[in-house]
């Protein structure tokens, strides 16, 4: 009878103009490989926000959608200058 909690990023998606990256990480409660419980947490990464603590997965994604000029024009939509 032995407990494990087993945590992933189970969706991962890419929404709105400014490619925000969404995050939704699952955390599952396991006894002898039968779940008991589970927990959902969704975070999400805006252009030129830093993503070096992400997965390597995640990273990679937001390295191919955030641009320069997706930074640039989230920036722009929030009155930040470029």
């Amino acid at each position: 009878m032995a407990l494990e909690k087993v945590v992933s990023e189970d969706k991962i998606e890419i929404v709105g103009d400014y490619k925000h990256v969404q995050v939704r990480t699952c955390t599952k409660v396991m006894e002898d490989g039968v779940e008991l419980s589970s927990g959902y947490h969704r975070h999400v990464i805006t252009a030129g926000q830093d993503y070096s603590g992400e997965s390597a997965e995640v990273q990679a994604i937001c390295a191919a959608v955030h641009t320069a000029e997706v930074i640039a024009a989230f920036k722009a939509s929030q009155g930040d200058a470029p």
